[in-house]
């Protein structure tokens, strides 16, 4: 099999050939179909995190068909349609797991960091951390869903957001034009907060009954001019942006970062008390959450936009997601 390996941190992707693996006793391999490229990717490709061995294979949006289960697995056979996203398994044991935390587990394995993702044709992967993938989905379009969909989605059913509600949603890029979507067939009066007029146009072809130009106007006092925002769905990795809505929020609104600034938030604890505003964070999700947002998007016609790559040219898909060429995720097909 043919994989895209980083050697070492920082170095460019390498086009090796591998032995095909065998999966463990809870494990399944998977002829990988598609792999979208994600910002995640680069904790392995610039070498952020100290506890990633090398080399590595990244990608945590796979999308492919079981070839082989190991001894142990019965829930899945060969010829199954399966996703795997970030969540690469859980322990079952520790006390978060006990409490259906997976993603909080103490022993979490995270899909292309601590073991092999999908910049491959091949992956192994655990049985837990399998989700079945809608037969009407196309694999290119299927593969984002299952982190960039995933974390938008997920982020915006577990918030404190009734249907009518003002929920804007910070960023159209890779997660914000999924999360204008999620928003728009969740039955939210939906608001697409971005820089400049450019991205107008697709915000509301993606759902947007508001669009807000943070260049050409104060995007607080615009949400404040809306009656205020239930919540905002923050999907920049920039932390001014996050501080500027803050005052938007109506009362007991929430901002919900899903997008990492590398920067603290600087945020007016003033501004959050008296109207009981708040600033939180939401991670993405386990196997389960990554079906239920599959489901849905097929359901109501959530479809990212993408352009695909070959294996061979991860690294200009690597690039390009890095730079923000693409409109608006890139996908690697095997």
């Amino acid at each position: 099999m043919r994989a895209a390996v980083v050697p070492e941190p920082g170095a460019d992707f390498e086009l090796v050939e591998r032995e095909l693996p065998d999966p463990g006793p809870d494990e399944v391999r998977i002829a990988v179909a598609a792999c979208g490229v994600c910002h995640g990717d680069g904790t392995v490709k610039e070498g952020r995190n100290p506890a990633v061995e090398f080399p590595r294979v990244p990608g945590h949006e796979i999308v492919g068909r079981v070839d082989a289960v190991g001894s142990d697995v019965a829930e899945w056979e060969a010829g199954d349609r399966v996703g795997v996203g970030w969540h690469g398994g859980h322990c079952f044991t520790c006390e978060d797991c006990r409490r259906g935390n997976f993603l909080q587990c103490d022993d979490a394995e995270v899909t292309g960091l601590s073991r092999d993702g999908g910049y491959a044709e091949y992956t192994l992967a655990r049985r837990e951390a399998l989700a079945a993938v809608p037969a009407s989905l196309d694999g290119a379009d299927a593969a984002p869903l299952l982190c960039a969909g995933l974390t938008t989605f997920n982020a915006l059913r577990h918030a404190d957001a009734d249907v009518g509600d003002l929920v804007a949603v910070l960023g159209v890029g890779g997660l914000g034009h999924l999360g204008v979507q999620y928003a728009r067939a969740a039955g939210f009066e939906t608001v697409a907060i971005s820089r400049g007029p450019g991205k107008e146009a697709a915000a509301r072809e993606f759902g947007a009954d508001h669009y807000v130009d943070s260049e050409a106007e104060d995007p607080a006092a615009a949400l404040a001019d809306l009656g205020g925002a239930d919540l905002v769905l923050s999907t920049v990795p920039a932390s001014d942006p996050v501080a500027a809505v803050v005052d938007g929020l109506d009362t007991n609104g929430d901002v919900v970062a899903v997008g990492i600034p590398e920067e603290p938030v600087p945020v007016d604890v003033l501004e959050l008390v008296d109207p009981r505003r708040g600033v939180r964070g939401w991670s993405s999700g386990h196997a389960r959450d990554s079906q239920d947002a599959l489901e849905f998007s097929a359901l109501r016609d959530v479809t990212p936009e993408v352009e695909t790559f070959d294996l061979a040219d991860a690294d200009a898909a690597y690039e390009a997601m890095r730079d923000g060429d693409v409109r608006f995720r890139a996908v690697i097909e095997p």
